[in-house]
């Protein structure tokens, strides 16, 4: 049998990213923490933490993480179920459910989403944000439980929802239109053009280039790893990028942002990815979801 007591401690260091607060969320000792998972990993012959700051969890770590949260969604079921059984539970503790989003979705429909369903359910949400196309990676790791991604193809043992797609459009404010493309937006003129960009894994210009234009060209940029920079960088005239077009419906229709290729924008269809568990808060986190997305997102 697994030692529960254990597994809690590993889940928490690595939920904290350091012992003593993981202990202060136990209310009990760092050495007592430091124990049980020194104990566990013993027993088991593996690390299952990184000490360091902050602490992470290793390969096998993460997957007794997942665990966890599994169990601990099954026990508050179980509690939903059978409302006597609170009187043996009095600490009252959420299950804590961690989960990967990509930031432009964070910044548009998922808030809704996971706001109307921490509303009703007792759960706190760890959220990890990464670029759409690898937030299945993280699920492959096991260290979420569910993930936003842009890959249609389901990770191993887990389950796939269409959600919609998202409309990005290539977008400038006119003063910079009219000083960096005084003859036209040409690949030429884009290569000297300051751009705007997300993080190193950020393909969404590259691909916006091709449909345009056919072809690549190497671009200057800003490194700007906010939704909402991008827009205000925009607008501010610090560069071009790739903003959602939700987001910067307002600014096209009063003319403080415009196209740099009208009629030329990218969809990114988006799917829900989560472990193929019967679990009914899972299936209801997954229901919130899918409404935001149908709300947020085009079909």
């Amino acid at each position: 049998m697994l030692d529960y007591l254990s597994l809690s401690a590993v889940a928490q260091v690595v939920r904290e990213g350091s012992f003593d607060r993981a202990a202060r969320a136990l209310h009990v000792t760092p050495s007592a923490v430091s124990q049980r998972v020194k104990q566990l990993e013993d027993r088991l012959g593996l690390a299952l933490v990184v000490r360091g700051s902050p602490c992470t969890a290793t390969e096998a770590g993460a997957w007794l993480c997942r665990h966890v949260e599994q169990v601990g969604m099954l026990e508050r079921e179980l509690h939903r179920a059978m409302p006597a059984l609170g009187a043996l539970d009095g600490e009252g503790q959420r299950v804590t459910l961690r989960v990967a989003v990509n930031a432009d979705s964070l910044a548009t429909w998922f808030m809704p989403a996971i706001a109307a369903f921490t509303d009703v359910e007792p759960a706190l949400l760890d959220l990890s944000v990464d670029d759409e196309t690898h937030t299945a990676e993280w699920l492959r790791a096991g260290t979420v439980l569910a993930a936003v991604t842009a890959n249609a193809r389901p990770a191993q043992g887990c389950r796939n929802v269409a959600l919609g797609r998202m409309r990005y459009r290539a977008t400038a404010s006119p003063a910079f239109i009219d000083r960096h493309f005084p003859r036209g937006v040409t690949l030429q003129a884009l290569a000297d053009a300051p751009s705007l960009a997300f993080s190193r894994k950020d393909k969404l210009q590259a691909r916006w280039l091709q449909a345009a234009f056919g072809q690549p060209v190497e671009l200057p940029r800003h490194w700007l790893p906010s939704t909402e920079a991008f827009v205000s960088a925009s607008v501010a005239g610090m560069g071009w990028g790739m903003n959602p077009s939700i987001m910067v419906a307002e600014y096209l229709r009063n003319g403080s942002l415009v196209e740099l290729v009208p009629g030329v924008d990218l969809e990114v269809p988006l799917f829900w990815q989560h472990v193929r568990l019967k679990i009914p808060m899972l299936e209801r986190l997954t229901q919130a979801v899918v409404a935001a997305a149908q709300e947020g997102l085009e079909p």
